[in-house]
């Protein structure tokens, strides 16, 4: 008994400690005007949008690979013409990137969540899907997985999309460029509510998407160099996660009926072929 007793005080200290993320220590509000505002001791973080500005903030460390995980609960109500973005991307004209972004909706309509994949300053690698819940009710987990072998895109622990490593077929992939985590809430009506035929109501106004849990369980680069030691990998299980049976089926489940826009199946758009990823194996 008392042996199982200091097993679970172990267990529970450990989960202390892995969800212990405090945006005082992780994160920089980088723009705004006050309009972003770290509360509750470094446990809540807030993004706020009105007529004059949105807002956005950063992580303080960057990172070359990594899993990282927020919870975000998303603008309620007619958030036509918003868009709340959370991606990892790197400095510089050639830039690296790994986007979530949420594309607001008129009141009873669903968000649409917008995933791309940029190397090298490229991207057009859209995939777009429907939730299958109410993203502004409660917060939900968004987690981009990051390794060497491939990048995935979850929600609550569900994958919706994989991006493999491919350049031995010739596809360039996101791997050399040390990344920071960014968020932004701003005004994009010119586009994102049914292609921009739905402008931003700011009687509405100001309009919050909030955020809890950042974690980070990631290859900090620092100075040239990263914080992940090549001898001992099995601390950094996510470094060679890939998807098992099971998240496959998810996967699957996911894209057959919340998909709705894929670049792979976007022949008008493509006259040429499609990409080389679309056509792999």
């Amino acid at each position: 008994m008392r042996t199982s007793l200091l097993l679970l005080s172990g267990l529970i200290s450990f989960v202390m400690v892995a969800s212990a993320a405090n945006f005082n220590q992780d994160i920089d509000v980088t723009w705004g005007d006050g309009r972003g505002k770290i509360l509750e001791n470094g446990n809540l973080l807030t993004l706020t949008l009105d007529k004059f500005s949105g807002s956005g903030f950063q992580s303080k460390n960057q990172y070359l690979f990594g899993k990282i995980d927020m919870n975000i609960k998303l603008v309620p109500g007619n958030s036509a013409g918003t868009v709340t973005t959370y991606y990892l991307r790197s400095e510089g004209s050639t830039w690296d990137e790994i986007d979530f972004e949420f594309l607001g909706n008129l009141s009873g309509d669903p968000y649409i969540v917008h995933t791309n994949v940029y190397t090298q300053g490229k991207g057009d690698k859209e995939q777009q899907f429907y939730l299958w819940f109410d993203p502004t009710k409660d917060f939900h987990t968004y987690s981009l997985l990051w390794n060497p072998q491939r990048i995935i895109f979850s929600v609550d622990g569900t994958p919706i999309r994989e991006f493999k490593n491919l350049e031995t077929t010739g596809v360039a992939f996101p791997k050399s460029q040390p990344m920071s985590v960014y968020s932004s809430l701003w005004n994009a009506d010119d586009w994102a509510t049914r292609g921009g035929l739905v402008k931003t109501d700011w009687s509405k106004a100001p309009f919050t998407a909030a955020y809890r849990n950042y974690k980070a369980d990631a290859c900090v680069w620092s100075s040239g160099k990263s914080s992940c030691s090549s001898t001992s990998p099995s601390q950094n299980s996510w470094l060679s996660q890939e998807l098992d049976i099971t998240s496959q089926e998810k996967l699957k489940w996911v894209q057959k009926n919340y998909m709705i826009y894929n670049y792979c199946t976007d022949t008008k758009r493509f006259p040429q072929g499609l990409p080389k990823e679309c056509t792999a194996p």
